[in-house]
């Protein structure tokens, strides 16, 4: 029996879906500029043609990846969080939390985290996460609750022990991440 016309634009939607969920962990892992076409079929189970049917080439794919990166990492939950009127004290230990509950539970996250942090250190990302993060440690160094420093280069260091982490859970299956307490503690003022 043939496939209805719904059915085969549901297959076109999850064939593109899976290219991108696995292109996003692939490049995550092997950047840019070490993804060859050829091994990223392999990766995902596909022929290669089939992306170059969704995709115009490896820099259009790229785009897409990096277009949803800011949704996989949770930019939106961040920024909602830097606006509660809360304690900043508090903010840093949900926000904490929250990023190591993410990192240990979903790779993906754990990818949007990389390629994020990959387009800043290429010059094309928005650096949302460092600004948001450096009010909230501002607003605490004002309380008292978060150690002093330059606002940018402390989000800067708390930013980087979340990367090294989401890299270590995207390339090794053995890793030990660290707690919400010890990435909270990079912050906060011992009291």
């Amino acid at each position: 029996m043939p496939k209805s016309q719904e059915r085969c634009q549901e297959i076109r939607e999850e064939t593109k879906n899976l290219i991108v969920k696995k292109s996003v962990l692939y490049f995550a892992k092997n950047g840019f500029a070490g993804t060859k076409i050829s091994e990223l079929s392999k990766h995902i189970g596909i022929a290669q043609g089939t992306i170059y049917i969704y995709f115009k080439s490896k820099e259009d794919l790229y785009a897409e990846i990096f277009s949803i990166s800011d949704k996989i990492a949770g930019n939106d939950k961040l920024n909602m969080l830097a606006g509660l009127p809360v304690p900043a004290a508090q903010k840093v230990k949900k926000m904490s939390d929250y990023l190591i509950k993410c990192l240990n539970d979903d790779e993906m996250f754990s990818a949007g985290i990389a390629l994020y942090t990959q387009r800043l250190l290429e010059g094309e990302g928005d650096p949302s996460f460092y600004r948001t993060t450096e009010k909230i440690i501002r607003q605490g160094q004002k309380e008292g609750s978060i150690i002093s420093g330059n606002a940018r280069k402390l989000s800067e260091f708390y930013w980087g022990v979340v990367y090294l982490y989401a890299v270590k859970r995207l390339y090794t299956s053995d890793s030990v991440m660290i707690s919400s307490k010890d990435l909270s503690r990079i912050l906060l003022e011992d009291k």
